[in-house]
């Protein structure tokens, strides 16, 4: 082969190299690891959102040292709002989680989830995030998964993907599923915590965002089991209750728990086995009809 032949082929297998480098995402960016308290981490945080483009639609602590504010944005929320199901998009989570005498900023990545949730890529809003917040340090996988795997993921074969989530109940209207599901929230017994409650705008879906303080599948045990690497992954939660139309709906926990912790062990991922159910359970309690008088 001609030496010109040579140099042209090097200079394509290295441009296809650097593209699928570029085209590697990780489930979260690192904004910060600051010297503090996780209460003053929280306020600074809520200042500069308040000073933003975002909006705080809830914010909870799942467990000592954690916090988790959701936010969403006008940009996110049109996005959701161009497929069927698309709801499950509308929220970002912002970790913030004390380790030792710091505090982890952390975001959901919008590339990451907005590509898997199958609403795009979410640039701008990565953007706008980065700005905010610091570009930081994706993190979550150690090799992470190309745009190509997370558009269509599982964890492994015979695994549940995006469009195998969960049915949780079915009602007369769109209007009966939500008074269901907020009564639900207001009267439960099972430790089940509303965070959000959010509109697509010009679709019958609102998602809900609902903290689990009970059960096999709650917030605490769960990442106490799959949180242990020194970066933490508290902005996967909490979990999303999809409403749309007259349908409740959740995204299978196997595919959700996964979609957080895409390099978790099948060893780890065995000591949460009863997780994913009971964390179907916990959320399908939720669309229960009321019981009239």
């Amino acid at each position: 082969m001609p030496k010109r032949s040579h140099a042209v082929l090097s200079l394509l297998l290295f441009c296809t190299t650097l593209t699928q480098a570029e085209d590697v995402l990780r489930p979260y960016k690192l904004a910060s690891n600051d010297t503090g308290t996780l209460s003053a981490s929280i306020t600074d945080t809520r200042a500069l959102l308040e000073k933003s483009s975002f909006e705080v639609v809830g914010e909870y602590s799942p467990y000592p040292g954690a916090a988790v504010i959701a936010v969403t944005h006008p940009t996110l929320l049109a996005a959701a709002a161009t497929r069927e199901f698309g709801g499950y998009a509308a929220v970002l989570r912002i970790g913030l989680t004390q380790v030792g005498g710091e505090v982890q900023r952390s975001y959901a990545n919008p590339l990451y989830w907005g590509t898997a949730l199958q609403v795009g890529s979410l640039d701008a809003v990565e953007k706008a995030l980065g700005e905010l917040l610091g570009e930081g340090k994706a993190f979550g996988s150690k090799k992470g998964l190309s745009s190509k795997k997370l558009s269509s993921y599982r964890y492994m074969m015979m695994m549940p993907r995006l469009k195998d989530h969960d049915l949780l109940g079915s009602f007369n209207s769109h209007a009966e599923a939500l008074a269901t599901i907020r009564q639900n929230l207001e009267t439960n017994q099972n430790k089940l915590n509303p965070v959000f409650e959010v509109a697509i705008p010009g679709q019958e879906e609102v998602l809900f965002g609902v903290g689990i303080g009970s059960g096999d599948g709650n917030d605490s045990d769960v990442m106490a089991t799959t949180d242990s690497a020194e970066l933490k992954h508290t902005a996967h939660l909490p979990y999303g209750l999809l409403v749309s139309g007259a349908d409740v709906y959740a995204l299978a926990g196997k595919f959700r728990i996964a979609l957080a912790f895409p390099d978790l062990g099948m060893a780890t991922f065995m000591k949460i086995s009863s997780a994913p159910g009971a964390i179907r359970e916990s959320l399908g309690s939720l669309a229960d009809p009321i019981a009239s008088d």
